[in-house]
């Protein structure tokens, strides 16, 4: 059975019902979650008069957001009963899936957890799919949640 689960979290709703999922499987299996944000932060460059220096990393909206994500799985945790981890990981400007299948590989993960956002077409063309890249270089069970879709109700007339 699964003894160390990651779950890669970025306060989607995708994310979240994987993170469900995962602490599932957790109570059942008496496993360890690491949930993990993986940030994009980047080097800045500010316009100094005659120059560019580098500035700090990450914006307030987008490292705060990663830590009220964090701290919602904390909290989860902790009502739940279950052992776990939280980390933010920065990708430096590696591709988040390169740096989720590193994170697996560091924590020893017998399951990763993650959620997708079921884009196809030219939506998944254009902006990738973390889920597809990493699930192609996954040497461990991977478990994709599919965020919910909120169906159009049905018309009266029928």
């Amino acid at each position: 059975m699964y003894k160390r689960i990651l779950v890669a979290i970025d306060g989607s709703q995708a994310a979240q019902l994987a993170l469900e999922e995962a602490l599932k499987i957790a109570q059942a299996a008496e496993a360890i979650v690491t949930a993990v944000f993986v940030a994009n932060y980047g080097a800045q460059m500010l316009d100094i008069t005659a120059g560019l220096i580098e500035g700090q990393a990450g914006s307030t909206p987008a490292i705060e957001a990663a830590k009220a994500t964090l701290e919602d799985a904390r909290a989860l945790f902790e009502q739940r009963k279950i052992r776990g981890l939280t980390r933010v990981i920065d990708a430096y400007g590696d591709d988040i899936a390169s740096v989720l299948y590193r994170v697996a590989s560091e924590c020893e993960a017998d399951l990763v957890v993650m959620g997708t956002h079921g884009r196809h077409g030219v939506g998944r063309l254009l902006l990738g799919s973390v889920a597809e890249a990493f699930l192609r270089r996954a040497d461990v069970p991977v478990l994709l949640i599919r965020r919910a879709y909120e169906l159009d109700p049905i018309p009266s007339n029928l």
